[in-house]
């Protein structure tokens, strides 16, 4: 599993003309699924994305989480995250998981993400979406479970 994530201090999405999903301070979360991910990594990432310290305190040092400043996190589900572009000029996305198995699990990680005490807002599972965001900073991370959960 993959997460792009993104301090913000807004991000939307914007299905047909329509704000479907929006958030002020938070995380922009960008989030991939392969085939291989189970419940797992899901929980993992949904801990470690809750847990992090992206905000700064009064003295300007990184020390505060989604908690601390009260923020939201807007997921967006981006299979996109799995491409491959070794050989040609068309990305494979044979890695990524097929939508019978990324949506539950998407979705499963946006539940466990809230149980962290985290607000959560979504982007609608495989529509084409506007993402609009402020990116704060920029900070801008990248998680995968297939490299934390290994080191």
């Amino acid at each position: 599993m993959r997460g792009v994530i993104q301090r913000v201090s807004a991000a939307s999405v914007t299905v047909d003309g329509e704000i479907v999903a929006k958030i002020e301070r938070g995380f922009l979360i960008l989030l991939g699924i392969s085939h291989s991910d189970k419940e797992t990594e899901a929980g993992y990432l949904a801990r470690k994305i809750a847990g992090l310290r992206l905000f700064e305190d009064a003295e300007g040092k990184t020390n505060l989480g989604l908690h601390e400043v009260g923020g939201a996190a807007l997921v967006v589900s981006q299979f996109t995250l799995y491409g491959d572009v070794r050989k040609g000029r068309r990305p494979s996305f044979i890695d990524a998981a097929r939508p019978e198995q990324a949506q539950p699990l998407y979705l499963r990680f946006c539940e466990l993400l809230a149980a962290e005490g985290i607000i959560v807002q979504r982007g609608i599972f495989q529509t084409h979406m506007q993402v609009a965001l402020v990116n704060d900073g920029p900070v801008t991370l990248v998680l995968d479970t297939e490299q934390l959960l290994r080191g």
